[in-house]
């Protein structure tokens, strides 16, 4: 039953992990703890509405200039956001 559904996936993932790896420098106490930089990415996903898609170049091809460049501004606030909450945190994980 998986392979049947491998292909789907949430088109602002890829964006959303770049823009973490991307910011994280300016984030010293998390920089360097992949579990805190995996929970970035699941703060600013669920701060994103969800858009499920196969194939993402199906996706660009469908979005305007002005609704890719809106999304990339989401992904970027979302982003931002995620890192804030999780730095406010204390950075750190339950049970460490």
């Amino acid at each position: 039953m998986n392979d049947q559904f491998e292909s789907v996936h949430n088109y602002n993932e890829e964006s959303v992990f770049r823009s973490v790896i991307d910011c994280a420098v300016r984030y010293p106490r998390l920089v360097d703890d992949p579990e805190l930089l995996a929970d970035v990415a699941c703060v600013a996903l669920n701060h994103l509405p969800p858009r499920y898609i196969r194939h993402t170049v199906d996706m660009r091809y469908y979005m305007s200039d002005e609704e890719s460049a809106k999304n990339d501004a989401a992904v970027e606030a979302a982003v931002e956001f995620a890192f804030g909450f999780v730095q406010s945190r204390g950075g750190s994980r339950p049970g460490r």
